[in-house]
């Protein structure tokens, strides 16, 4: 009996999570040094060292799980500017967020991404 009751828990955990998240796929490309010094929408400096991204419409800081679907490497990242405004493209990453999943010499990758449903 108690095995039937945390199975069903876990069945319901699941459930309920995967209402709580949002997966999309598309492209990801990555900022060009050209931005590095300038202001973000969200009023912040550019910076390709940092673990941000640019995305059209989700809210500033919203964490983003990012997978490279060609290596199934992922990273999260956080919203702080607009973009990208490229048909087909969901997220920009910095350059540095782009090396973790290793998509530099691609410069364009096949991606999912996952986030927080903002109800």
């Amino acid at each position: 009996m108690r095995i039937k009751g945390l199975l069903l828990l876990i069945i319901i955990c699941n459930l309920f999570s995967s209402c709580l998240y949002t997966t999309k796929k598309g492209y990801a490309s990555y900022y060009a040094d050209f931005y590095e010094g300038r202001k973000t929408a969200n009023g912040e400096v550019f910076k390709n060292n940092k673990i941000t991204a640019a995305h059209k419409k989700l809210p500033f800081g919203t964490k983003v799980e990012v997978t490279n679907l060609k290596n199934n490497k992922s990273i999260v990242v956080r919203i702080n500017d607009r973009g990208p405004f490229v048909k087909g493209r969901i997220i920009d990453l910095t350059k540095s967020a782009a090396k973790e999943i290793d998509m530099i010499s691609d410069g364009v990758v096949k991606v999912k991404i996952r986030y927080r449903k903002h109800l």
